[in-house]
């Protein structure tokens, strides 16, 4: 899941080398948070005019982490 979103991530910044991605450990409910930090010059491209690229990120990876019977919520720091 983790690369998946790095890989996504660096497909859209001018700077791949500032992506980064944390993941926290799965919540009693079985929830998944992966924390995606980006440069702050890329922020814009990744979330997108009016979130559409984060929300589009959001879904890849959680139709991703449907096929692992997982459950993952995506958050752009």
């Amino acid at each position: 899941m983790k690369d998946l979103l790095v890989s996504i991530a660096q497909g859209l910044v001018n700077d791949p080398s500032q992506v980064s991605v944390t993941v926290d450990e799965p919540t009693d409910d079985g929830v998944v948070v992966c924390h995606l930090h980006v440069g702050e010059e890329d922020m814009g491209r990744v979330i997108g005019k009016q979130g559409r690229i984060a929300k589009a990120i959001r879904t890849v990876m959680r139709a991703a982490a449907t096929r692992q019977n997982t459950r993952v919520v995506v958050e752009i720091d």
